[in-house]
Formats: structure tokens, C-alpha cells, sequence
């Protein structure tokens, strides 16, 4: 069920690692000395931040399809293979098309995979080269009404540029991590070490740096997931306007009921980002999603 989030995670720490190893490489072998700048300039320090931060944000959104197509055995499914699409597949495509035509974007890239989770899912670096994939799972539970609903959901996130968006924000958020993280090694490297110039003090600041980047971007994260929440809102009350929101109701309240028949620690809704009973509040707030009642309830006092 956490398949999703750990290849984020996942993803997001090995390019921090990778980044964080060329900036002590450039340090070693350049005038570029960050660790000074920490101690005395931290007007490029922040500039440091701000562009480290950068990097560390775009590259996880362009390499997002890349992560996506290696994280499952997806088929791609070409235009011109649409007549021996099943009747639901046909579904997707017909939503995926109509919708990108209506917004005058390129046709996103339509992919399904072998799966029993019931899940759904779009990713992009532009409108104009996204993706939206759907597991078999999800085909055989849902009905053709429901199917349009969950399409034209991630369709929004498409239109909406939510996961541009989201990494604007992952930028300004690394920025500070990074910042505030360095200056913190520092202080704690200046600490310990009872040598001014010990031979393991560059080590040491980036070891500490790269642990004090790891919590301060895990505390960072529940900013992200919160504007992660109040995204799907929106894409819920976008999706309302292409599809009737009484069948959308409808839909979230009869998955609400199949929870009880999922196991409570393996919950196979949970893979579709429809969230279970959350165990605890913390797990509530590292949820990129809202629970069920929150989004029906939202669709109820929806004026459309």
C-alpha cells in the first residue's frame, strides 16, 4: 500500500544523496567552499540553497515518467490500437481525449498495467507530455460512471499544472532544508571538533548535512502533503463539473462500505490514494489524501 510514497521518498532521497556527492566533489576540488559560507556569508549560502534546491526539485518532476514506466509493467496504448481496447479501457481513452481536445493540450500518453490494486495515477513535466495509467484492478471493480470520474480526477491534476505546482513548492521548501540544514552542520561540526583544521572535518560537515537535510525535509513534508490534500479537493470539484457529483457521491460511499471487507493492514483501496481508517493522526498527516468522509462531505456542500 505505501508502493507510491516510497518510490517518492525514495526517489527524492537518492537524487539528494547524488546532488549532495557532486557538491562535495566541486568543494574538494574547486575555491567553492559552502562550508565557509556558512560560517560568514549567508547571503550565498542561501543562493547555494536556492539553486541545489532547484535542481533537487525538477529533476524528481522530469524524471517522473521515467520512475513511473520502471515502478510498473505498463502498456502504452497507441491511437491507432484503440479498436481492441476493451469497453472500459475504450472508457479512459474516450475521457483522456475528449478532455485534452476540450483544453487544447497534445493527447497525454494513456497506459494500463496488470494489477488487483484498484488504482489510478498522472504525472507530467508539461501538460503537453503527461500520462494517466490505470491498473486492471481498477477496470474490473468500477463501473463506466465511476471510471470517468477517477479519469477526469487525474485528468484535472493534468490541466491544473497541480504537479508543477507542487514542485514550485517542493523548490521553495528545499531551499530552506538545505539552508538551514548546512548551517546547523556547521554549528554542530564547529562543536566537536577540537582541532581547528582536523582531517575529518569536511567529512563530518557533510555527513551531518546530509542527516540534518534528511529531517528537516521529512518535517518539510507535512507542508507538502497538506497542499497535497487541498489539491485533490480541487480536482474532486473539477472532476464534479465533468461528471455528475451525485455519482461521484455515490461512488466514494460504496467504496467507503468496501472498506470493511479490506484487510485493515493491507487495504488494497489505500493503493488508489482512497484512504482507509488512519491508524493514527500521524499517519493522517504524511497522507497525500483526504479520508473519504472529508471528500463526500466536500462534494455535498459543493454549489454547482
Amino acid at each position: 500500500m505505501f508502493k507510491r510514497v516510497f518510490l517518492f521518498l525514495a526517489t527524492n532521497f537518492a537524487i539528494l544523496i547524488v546532488l549532495s556527492i557532486v557538491i562535495m566533489l566541486v568543494e574538494k576540488f574547486t575555491w567553492i567552499d559552502v562550508t565557509w559560507y556558512a560560517g560568514w556569508n549567508y547571503v550565498w549560502l542561501f543562493i547555494f540553497a536556492l539553486i541545489f534546491g532547484f535542481w533537487w526539485a525538477f529533476i524528481s518532476l522530469f524524471i517522473s515518467k521515467w520512475m513511473a514506466k520502471r515502478a510498473y509493467w505498463v502498456q502504452v496504448i497507441p491511437q491507432s490500437e484503440y479498436d481492441n481496447l476493451s469497453s472500459k479501457q475504450k472508457v479512459v481513452f474516450d475521457v483522456v481525449k475528449d478532455l485534452a481536445e476540450r483544453n487544447h493540450i497534445n493527447m497525454p500518453e494513456v497506459w494500463f498495467y496488470e494489477s488487483s490494486e484498484p488504482n489510478a495515477f498522472a504525472t507530467w513535466a508539461t501538460k503537453n507530455s503527461s500520462l494517466v495509467a490505470v491498473s486492471s484492478g481498477l477496470l474490473e471493480i468500477m463501473e463506466k460512471d465511476a471510471i470517468e470520474w477517477v479519469i477526469g480526477h487525474e485528468m484535472a491534476h493534468v490541466l491544473n499544472w497541480d504537479m508543477v505546482t507542487m514542485t514550485l513548492l517542493q523548490w521553495v521548501l528545499n531551499t530552506f532544508v538545505i539552508f538551514f540544514a548546512r548551517i546547523l552542520a556547521w554549528i554542530v561540526e564547529k562543536f566537536f571538533s577540537w582541532e581547528e583544521e582536523s582531517q575529518w572535518t569536511s567529512w563530518a560537515y557533510f555527513g551531518l548535512s546530509i542527516l540534518f537535510e534528511l529531517i528537516f525535509w521529512i518535517l518539510a513534508s507535512l507542508i507538502t502533503m497538506w497542499f497535497s490534500r487541498h489539491r485533490e479537493f480541487r480536482a474532486d470539484e473539477w472532476s464534479a463539473k465533468f461528471v455528475w457529483k451525485q455519482k461521484m457521491i455515490a461512488w466514494l460511499e460504496a467504496l467507503k462500505r468496501m472498506q470493511q471487507f479490506a484487510s485493515e493492514d493491507n487495504s488494497q483501496l489505500a493503493t488508489m490514494k482512497i484512504s482507509t481508517k488512519w491508524k493514527s493522526w500521524l499517519m493522517a498527516l504524511f497522507s497525500s489524501h483526504p479520508d473519504l468522509d472529508d471528500r463526500i462531505n466536500a462534494l455535498k456542500e459543493l454549489n454547482m
